[in-house]
């Protein structure tokens, strides 16, 4: 469904789910992840027991319009791949000066970013909090929860998505469970390609 964004619109998702009865949502499987995590061999042995679901996401259906924003949720579920939390592929913007915003509506979940330059930083947000993803950073959602990790995205319409670029280098740092907590550790695939 497409939305005339001249005229006002109501778009309707779950505060609780952020499953909209709008949209189909677009699906990301462990086999979506093949070269993106530090344990391959782990990967391979959970794809083939079974391609759990790892994130899914609600985009609404705006117009990539300058002037326009697109929208919508995120559910990144729980799990680990090896010691790896579940997370999102991760993207830059194709407009690279263009920020975007996450407000953590269910569990609890960590944005990680980087720059270009190499500035590598982390935000761990939990219901109510935003996350101001500022431009220029590649940013990735993860869930270091026992609970789907659910978030509300917002950002320009024509900004476009960069996955290339990490798919082809990775992001600097892996987010790990370390005794029984997150920790942040190198990546050791890091601009390897």
């Amino acid at each position: 469904m497409s939305y005339n964004v001249d005229k006002s619109s109501v778009f309707s998702f779950a505060l609780d789910t952020g499953i909209s009865k709008d949209r189909e949502s677009s699906r990301r499987y462990l086999s979506n992840l093949k070269g993106m995590v530090a344990d391959e061999g782990a990967l391979e042995k959970m794809i083939k027991k079974e391609d759990t679901l790892v994130y899914e996401f609600y985009e609404l259906g705006v117009p990539e319009n300058p002037g326009d924003l697109a929208f919508g949720t995120s559910i990144c579920y729980p799990g680990k791949i090896g010691d790896e939390f579940f997370m999102t592929k991760g993207h830059f913007h194709g407009i690279l000066d263009i920020a975007e915003v996450y407000l953590c509506i269910r569990g609890r979940g960590l944005i990680l970013m980087e720059n270009p330059e190499g500035d590598c930083t982390y935000e761990v947000i939990t219901p109510g909090m935003m996350v101001y993803v500022p431009k220029r950073y590649a940013h990735r959602s993860i869930n270091i929860g026992k609970e789907p990790f659910v978030q509300f995205f917002a950002f320009r319409a024509d900004a476009g998505h960069d996955y290339g670029t990490i798919e082809t280098k990775g992001f600097r740092k892996l987010v790990v469970e370390q005794n029984g907590d997150f920790a942040l550790i190198d990546n050791p695939k890091w601009g390897k390609a």
